[in-house]
């Protein structure tokens, strides 16, 4: 399916205002939301989640790490490269960064212990071994990180159904660099 990649101009009225606000966010309109906004209602959806997904308390890298792990289990090019990038942008080191986008834990225990529950969610569908979330509680995480983690598995799940039903939306300019495989 082609998606038009919308302009704040082109976009439904019903879409504009979110646009606005996501180009105010973000200094830019990603092309995923261009894309979503065909449709009011999703664009909506995907902004409400990429807001819900801002005020958790969730580290960055870890929220990064998340996002970057789901879009290699859906197979989801945007989704890799913009987290591949954010992750870049925290300063996460690249031998960590290029082991996710290869589908393998990166070193740092914490984020490994993420990225073992995130496969297991996204490959399961939710269902996790009691043993895979001990590991995440062990490693520091609280029930509440475990559901912010969850909350970001849903907002890029989104963008990966978004991405794989547009035969993968074309790259930002500034993920280009990050393009996967």
């Amino acid at each position: 399916m082609q998606l038009t990649i919308h302009t704040i101009d082109s976009a439904p009225a019903d879409s504009r205002a979110v646009l606005e606000g996501i180009a105010a966010d973000l200094g830019l309109v990603p092309n995923l939301a261009a894309a979503a906004a065909g449709s009011p209602a999703l664009l909506a959806g995907f902004d409400g989640l990429r807001r819900a997904v801002a005020t958790t308390k969730l580290d960055p890298v870890l929220r990064e790490v998340t996002g970057l792990t789901v879009g290699v289990a859906v197979h989801n090019r945007y989704g890799v490269a913009f987290h591949s990038t954010m992750l870049a942008g925290l300063g996460v080191d690249e031998a960590d960064i290029a082991a996710i986008r290869d589908g393998r834990a990166p070193s740092d225990p914490v984020a490994a212990a993420v990225h073992a529950l995130v496969l297991e969610a996204v490959i399961g569908r939710g269902k996790v071994a009691d043993g895979t979330t001990r590991a995440v509680l062990d490693s520091g995480l609280s029930d509440e990180g475990i559901l912010e983690v969850l909350l970001e598995v849903a907002f890029a799940g989104l963008v990966g159904l978004i991405d794989n039903l547009a035969g993968h939306v074309e790259l930002d300019g500034f993920l280009s660099a990050r393009r996967w495989p």
